[in-house]
């Protein structure tokens, strides 16, 4: 159930933002896990009976053990676009089959380390397929990712479905494609295409789908059309989002309608990061500094791009609310960090007047916020914490500075160890 100001955050399953920011102390990543299981069983629950839903969460957008684990409880599974993030979703428990590894513009041995762990994997460069064919010929079954040159609208800095994205074996190459395929005897068992991310036009996934739903006649082993994620979801007051149960019940029909032309029922895979996980999220910053200049008022933050670094890559709104003054008169402030770049969090937003110490709520920080997360300036990154049944539950620790250091060795320990290795291993 919504809160009833999800624009106006102070609790979370009952216990105060402030006081999980006294606890823990700040910059905090804050998630509710209600939230998100609400969000999975919402989009879970928009599908006719009789489509096979396989739901995978895109675990780029958040990659917390926990979180996983909380998805995975619910029948979710994991979409995994890096080697490590295929070992770190088995770690967490997932079985290799509820696992989908679509990564890109990566060597072979990475293909072959997904083979080995027994995970769906989807290839999206005819070279790798080829490559693949070579190794595994019918063996081993691949799913193939599809670039349908579809431009899918909203924020151009999130599309990847056009004719000059990196992603994806291009329509235009279905020949090629189709020849790689029958002179390897490859088993394809399943299509993909991803378009990009904040669409809340139905019909784009509809338009994209059919793309899938023509070219599946040329693969008469499918088992599952995987269309990839990129659901809008409201960043402010009065924003446009997708409409879910309008989409699900357009697709339930077109795919109910491909599936009969097919021959038989096969999977239907959606990979959901952002929407099922940036709304649960809040990061809590404590104001440093409110400083005016003559020609703006700025307000300082213990945290930065090297936290939350979505509103300087890709111009992203984040709404921002003054938990310590929620009812002060309003002015306007840019919201700045701590980071030596230019490096602000939020330009000219009218806000709760804010003064020193206040803790400030950052909004729709659940994907890809710690997610992007930098040590730049030799800053660590906050801890995390998962509010589940009412309980606020530590997930991820706050770094230290000898987490930073653990990996690097000092121009003295570095020459010692030259020293003490073995003459034979130094010679070319």
């Amino acid at each position: 159930m919504e809160p009833r100001n999800q624009w106006q955050p102070s609790h979370v399953q009952g216990i105060p933002l402030v006081k999980l920011a006294e606890e823990y102390g700040t910059p905090l990543y804050v998630y509710d896990g209600e939230r998100v299981a609400e969000q999975y069983r919402r989009f879970a629950g928009v599908f006719d009976e009789d489509v096979q839903l396989r739901i995978k969460f895109a675990c780029k957008a958040l990659p917390n053990l926990a979180v996983m684990q909380l998805l995975g409880s619910l029948g979710c599974g994991i979409d995994a676009v890096s080697i490590e993030e295929v070992e770190l979703a088995l770690r967490a428990g997932f079985p290799p089959g509820a696992i989908c590894f679509t990564p890109n513009c990566v060597s072979f041995d990475e293909i072959r380390r997904g083979v080995e762990h027994g995970v769906v994997v989807n290839i999206d460069d005819l070279s790798l397929l080829e490559r693949f064919g070579h190794e595994y010929s019918d063996r081993i079954g691949c799913g193939i990712r599809i670039n349908p040159h579809i431009v899918a609208g909203g924020n151009p800095h999130i599309q990847v479905g056009h004719i000059d994205s990196k992603f994806g074996i291009s329509i235009l190459q279905v020949r090629h494609l189709l020849r790689i395929v029958e002179n390897y005897g490859i088993r394809v068992v399943g299509l993909h295409m991803h378009t990009g991310s904040d669409i809340y036009d139905a019909n784009v996934f509809v338009e994209g789908a059919q793309v899938l739903f023509d070219l599946a006649e040329h693969f008469p082993l499918l088992e599952y059309l995987d269309l990839g994620s990129g659901f809008k979801v409201p960043y402010q007051p009065g924003d446009i989002e997708t409409d879910i149960a309008e989409f699900g019940a357009t697709m339930s029909g077109a795919f109910r309608e491909f599936c009969r032309r097919y021959g038989r029922p096969l999977q239907l895979w959606f990979e959901p990061g952002k929407y099922l996980v940036s709304q649960a999220g809040y990061l809590l910053v404590e104001v440093t500094v409110v400083k005016q200049t003559v020609s703006s008022l700025f307000a300082g933050v213990n945290s930065g791009l090297n936290h939350l670094i979505r509103p300087m890559l890709y111009d992203a709104y984040h709404h921002i609310v003054n938990l310590s003054n929620p009812s002060g008169k309003p002015r306007i402030y840019s919201v700045v960090g701590y980071i030596c770049e230019t490096d602000t969090l939020a330009w000219d937003r009218p806000i709760a007047e804010i003064r020193q110490g206040d803790i400030l709520c950052i909004m729709n920080a659940g994907a890809y916020g710690f997610a992007m997360s930098s040590n730049y300036n030799a800053r660590v990154r906050p801890p995390e914490v998962l509010v589940w049944e009412g309980k606020p539950l530590l997930v991820r620790r706050r770094e230290t500075l000898d987490d930073l250091l653990a990996t690097q060795r000092s121009l003295h320990q570095a020459l010692t160890d030259l020293r003490t290795v073995p003459t034979e291993q130094c010679s070319p």
